[in-house]
């Protein structure tokens, strides 16, 4: 989300009202659109002087969900090797460009129609999907980021180096998850259910398997403006709906046809 300030708490002192902002809100204010959040300072940082509130609330969902897993999760170095799935898509035009800029070596998958185009975001091999399997062409990779799951989720260990990892937003929730949100015994015994085929298959590739739920952070959202604003990163937005047209909007996103992120626009 992006938008200007309207009122601060008595405690708050970095923002001010009529700031321009960005933030992920927390997950308990997940769930609708809205004209008005309330969102913690912790999680706010100041807009990207240089581009538009629509690009602006483009990001900080699939920015955070990038960076976090490459960088806190995945441990991306440089001159390591990445298979980022979906390059296309919110998540993965994101983080094709954070992990080149990070210095790494960046595969990603795609269809035909979209192969220049994440080439041109950085991506230094890319399969299509339609004529290519990334299982049987890419070898030796440090890392995998994966946005798919399924039987992607399951071929990404195949491509991976022994003490690769492969980090999940698409996977089933694992025990550390379960552990790391604070969830009880119990619950966390259901997560190692849940995952044991998958992590028993990272196991028999001498991997490691990782499910991940992005936090809000407004310190990253800084570091992120700050590349925004050098352009070495760039916003992809495929299209914008007014609020009114949010059903429509939802309609279009799941047609899986969208280039980057859907914006719903406040007048």
């Amino acid at each position: 989300m992006a938008g200007v300030v309207t009122r601060v708490g008595a405690k708050v002192t970095q923002f001010k009202p009529g700031d321009e902002v960005y933030a992920r809100v927390d997950t308990d204010r997940m769930g609708a659109f809205a004209e008005y959040v309330a969102v913690k300072e912790a999680a706010v940082a100041p807009k990207p002087a240089s581009h538009t509130m629509e690009e602006a609330a483009s990001l900080p969902l699939v920015a955070l969900t990038a960076w976090q897993t490459l960088r806190d999760v995945g441990q991306l170095q440089p001159g390591q090797r990445v298979l980022i799935h979906a390059g296309s898509g919110g998540v993965g035009t994101v983080a094709i460009q954070l992990a080149k800029h990070w210095g790494a070596f960046v595969a990603t998958t795609t269809s035909t129609a979209n192969v220049e185009w994440v080439q041109q975001l950085g991506a230094d091999r890319v399969i299509d999907y339609k004529k290519e399997a990334f299982e049987n062409v890419l070898e030796g990779y440090d890392l995998v980021l994966d946005t798919l799951g399924g039987e992607a989720l399951d071929k990404s260990f195949q491509v991976l180096k022994a003490g690769g990892k492969v980090v999940s937003v698409a996977g089933p929730p694992d025990p550390q998850f379960a552990k790391d949100q604070g969830m009880n015994w119990l619950l966390q015994q259901v997560m190692g259910v849940l995952s044991f085929r998958v992590r028993r298959l990272a196991k028999k590739h001498q991997a490691s398997y990782s499910f991940f739920l992005m936090h809000p952070s407004g310190a990253q959202l800084r570091e992120l403006g700050a590349l925004l604003d050098a352009s070495i990163m760039r916003p992809v937005v495929d299209r914008t709906f007014p609020f009114e047209a949010t059903k429509e909007a939802l309609d279009y996103l799941e047609t899986g046809r969208a280039k980057g992120k859907v914006v719903i626009t406040l007048s």
